[in-house]
């Protein structure tokens, strides 16, 4: 990985740890370097569960055109209604969008969308290369996972098994 450089600097994300702080939503406009666009059968109920469950913003709407949701910079989601003649899916896809977040939203996310629908949310599960995810399934069956660092410990399976794919202890990059 020696190719590679650290360049946080450029990044909403903050470092991670027990004390990590998530950034208040963006509201600036920006030219966006990529974001999702969900077709919805039903606008206003799939902009409660984003806003309400996942915690984004509506940065602007056009009444029955489109929803513009933003969390952090560059978590950018655009709620369109379903063109006519669009099936609704019966199950959700293989394909996810993940979107960052901090370890203490983790809880509060799942909360939040269990709290509309119960059956939204699997996880929160640790993943082998040291983070803790959530993948929620939204009205309009996106499947979404909301994935957070976890501290570095050296001396983890997580640490081992993030050396062994070549990526270098912090203090080390």
């Amino acid at each position: 990985m020696s190719d590679y450089y650290d360049a946080f600097e450029v990044s909403p994300v903050p470092l991670p740890g027990p004390d990590a702080v998530a950034p208040e939503p963006f509201r600036g406009i920006y030219g966006m370097p990529q974001f999702l666009t969900v077709p919805c059968a039903d606008l206003a109920a799939s902009t409660d569960f984003w806003v309400r469950g996942l915690g984004f913003i509506d940065l602007f709407s056009v009444p029955g055109q489109v929803v513009h949701l933003r969390r952090w910079m560059f978590q950018d989601v655009l709620l369109v209604p379903a063109w006519p003649g669009l099936a609704e899916p019966t199950a959700p896809p293989t394909m996810s969008v993940s979107f960052s977040c901090v370890l203490s939203q983790i809880e509060q996310i799942a909360e939040s969308c269990r709290a509309i629908a119960a059956d939204s949310i699997e996880g929160p599960r640790d993943t082998y290369w040291n983070t803790r995810d959530i993948e929620v399934i939204t009205p309009e069956r996106t499947r979404v996972i909301f994935t957070a660092a976890k501290q570095y410990d050296g001396t983890s399976q997580e640490a081992r098994n993030l050396d062994s794919m070549g990526i270098p202890a912090p203090n080390e990059a």
